[in-house]
């Protein structure tokens, strides 16, 4: 299907959701996932108006982020804002920190550290999303929700990396409607969190929600949606 088809009915199936949550559409950010497709079909992407871009690996992301990103980029348009969204190593925090504009998969004070290090470095502040592990699926990265609380408070020692919502990973299912109480959870934890946590009040952001669940993921929430295969396809394994 060509590209603009796709990004047609993804519009279709947010604004579709909004109606039925009784949502605003410009509350929902889509981040273009390019992992699983080449540079060409990136840039055609973003020239076609999907602005933020997510990659979970600066290996596989650095040619697509020279060509758009880089110094002497090969594509002369304003640069894309790049997603991190992919499971982070402590030692690679260095990579990714001044090239990604957010992080979605800060789960533990190492990598806090290392982050805010790199970040001091470049005297910038990093947006950060938390994982929460909320379906407690042994495969999936992210801290345990009753964690959450203690950690958050823990990151006012990292000036330079601001947390800024909770990010989570559904079980893939057959019927997306299965997926929906993981979303709620993510959202009642958020609401829990800015209530009682001092530091909560800016934790806003839900980063949920990907090809196979995003409608409703948006239902229950969402901010941020994760969409790949169902907007930009997939070219590799």
């Amino acid at each position: 299907m060509p590209l603009q088809d796709r990004i047609q009915q993804v519009e279709q199936r947010i604004a579709a959701a909004c109606q039925r949550s009784g949502r605003l559409r410009e509350d929902i950010n889509v981040i273009a996932v390019t992992k699983y497709v080449s540079l060409e079909t990136t840039v055609s992407a973003y020239k076609s108006g999907l602005l933020h871009l997510g990659e979970n690996r600066w290996q596989d992301a650095e040619e697509k982020w020279v060509a758009l990103s880089g110094k002497d980029r090969s594509v002369p348009e304003d640069v894309p804002t790049w997603h991190f969204i992919g499971s982070l190593q402590t030692n690679k925090a260095k990579d990714v920190v001044g090239k990604f504009s957010y992080i979605h998969s800060l789960d533990r004070l190492s990598l806090a550290e290392a982050i805010h290090k790199k970040a001091s470095q470049l005297s910038i502040i990093v947006p950060c999303f938390i994982q929460v592990n909320v379906s407690g699926e042994m495969s999936k990265h992210g801290m345990e929700p009753e964690e959450l609380s203690g950690f958050i408070d823990a990151l006012q020692a990292f000036p330079s990396l601001q947390p800024i919502g909770l990010m989570t990973m559904a079980p893939y299912e057959s019927k997306p409607e299965e997926t929906r109480l993981v979303f709620r959870a993510l959202r009642e934890l958020r609401d829990v969190i800015q209530r009682d946590s001092a530091y909560g009040s800016g934790i806003k952001h839900l980063s949920m929600g990907m090809s196979n669940d995003f409608d409703v993921a948006i239902e229950e929430g969402a901010t941020w949606i994760r969409l790949g295969s169902i907007l930009v396809g997939k070219e590799e394994e």
